[in-house]
């Protein structure tokens, strides 16, 4: 698999924090992942927007791009806002990009969910937690 482009969208926040928080997860995917092009695009509050962080990828050289929501749970921006962004028809995951040299494949991944990384994450915090009783 060639050069893929991946969107990391957070919700966005008032809180610079919030953002930063997507911009280092975006970078650790990218050291991990050398073949990956990774950007940040946020729902509101931040910048860049989703549509102009996808504007950023029309003239990469990346063979696919996926949007990934760096969400926990399904929800109206989830179901409904993101995939309107997409040009996604409802329930669907998959589409197409149009870079300037042509049109690759799209994807939307699923938000987190009940993962079992996400558990394990939890119960560490839990762990460092109980540490200070």
């Amino acid at each position: 698999m060639g050069n893929v482009g991946i969107l990391l969208v957070g919700h966005g926040s008032k809180k610079e924090y919030n953002k930063d928080l997507i911009s280092r997860t975006a970078a650790l995917i990218a050291q991990k992942n050398p073949n990956y092009k990774v950007k940040c695009g946020f729902m509101e509050f931040n910048e860049p927007a989703i549509p102009d962080a996808l504007d950023q990828f029309r003239t990469e050289a990346i063979e696919s791009l996926v949007v990934v929501p760096l969400f926990l749970a399904r929800g109206v921006h989830i179901d409904e806002d993101i995939p309107g962004i997409l040009n996604l028809p409802s329930g669907q995951k998959k589409g197409t990009f149009k870079l300037q040299s042509g049109e690759i494949p799209l994807v939307y991944a699923d938000p987190i969910g009940p993962n079992p990384l996400l558990a394990e994450l939890m119960a560490e915090n839990a762990r460092q937690a109980l540490s200070l009783i």
